[in-house]
């Protein structure tokens, strides 16, 4: 294993609280500067696959993003747990983008989309649950520390939701639970994680857990604080008891999201946080009141440790 870290001198503060920069907000986030100053984001994330062109109007665009605000770059289709392996194609667009832009952190999920079928790779257009299996953290260890090496950097990689009973798609029973599989990955890697609290939540409410914060600060406290790198926290559609619930970034914070904000701030500590919105947009400057509310919630959380 090859140790990597992020780039010098280019790390957030773990008191960092950024927003997703999508599409709508592209102009605002790029010409309102009469916001007050706590109001501006301390980073953007946007999504890798949006801008892997070499030129035109998404480069120029990005490149303007860059000049203003610390970057995050969020893959969704490494496919990172992917028996099949990693695309070339797509790694080498992951990596032209990393060079181009030097983002102060990467990440992608912990998931599998890519399967051969009949000789070709199919891209499954969704994020689908892996085994928790020995199996499986060899292939995540492989798949990792290809895209490490080819990018000279450390990556983060996120916690999914998932919509079905583990036993629906796994072979044989699971050897960890998902924190040490997760801390597995990066005790061999040198990867970090990107706690999504939103998607804890989510699983919680599809497995039918009585309560949700004894769920996510068990969750929590299986994690070594030392492989966290980033939180991301949301809001999504309210269902009733038995309903499936879709992590769809519509919503506010909820409740249960801010409860286990709290446990992951006092089990693990603080971190670069984002808010994620990415259905039902609000304007750019409630977008912004939302991030702030994160930033006070967070001291005054660590305040009354």
């Amino acid at each position: 294993m090859t140790t990597y870290s992020q780039l010098p001198g280019r790390r957030l503060s773990p008191h960092a609280v950024g927003v997703g920069l999508r599409s709508p907000h592209y102009q605002s986030a790029l010409e309102n500067e009469d916001l007050a100053r706590s109001l501006k984001p301390d980073f953007v994330e946007v999504h890798a696959e949006n801008f892997f062109a070499r030129g035109g109007i998404s480069t120029h665009l990005l490149a303007q993003v860059r000049e203003k605000y610390a970057l995050s770059i969020h893959g969704t289709s490494l496919g990172l747990g992917s028996y099949a392996g990693i695309s070339p194609t797509h790694l080498n667009s992951i990596k032209n983008l990393n060079a181009r832009v030097e983002p102060h952190l990467f990440s992608d999920h912990a998931a599998f989309t890519f399967a051969e079928m009949n000789g070709l790779s199919i891209h499954s257009g969704d994020l689908l649950p892996v085994e928790l299996t020995e199996k499986s953290i060899a292939t995540f260890e492989a798949n990792i520390n290809k895209v490490q090496d080819t990018l000279g950097r450390t990556i983060l990689l996120e916690n999914i939701c998932t919509y079905v009973p583990a036993s629906l798609f796994s072979t044989q029973s699971d050897d960890y639970s998902e924190p040490e599989f997760l801390a597995e990955i990066c005790k061999r890697t040198g990867c970090g994680l990107l706690i999504d609290l939103n998607n804890l939540v989510v699983n919680a409410v599809n497995e039918q857990e009585k309560r949700i914060d004894h769920y996510t600060y068990n969750w929590l406290s299986q994690i070594p604080p030392q492989y966290v790198g980033e939180y991301h926290l949301a809001g999504c559609a309210l269902v009733k008891p038995g309903e499936i619930m879709v992590d769809d970034h519509s919503e506010e914070i909820s409740q249960p999201v801010w409860d286990a904000y709290e446990q992951a701030l006092t089990l693990i500590g603080p971190r670069p946080t984002l808010l994620e919105w990415d259905t039902q947009l609000p304007s750019w400057e409630k977008l912004l009141l939302e991030a702030s509310k994160i930033r006070e919630f967070a001291q005054q959380a660590l305040h009354h440790e």
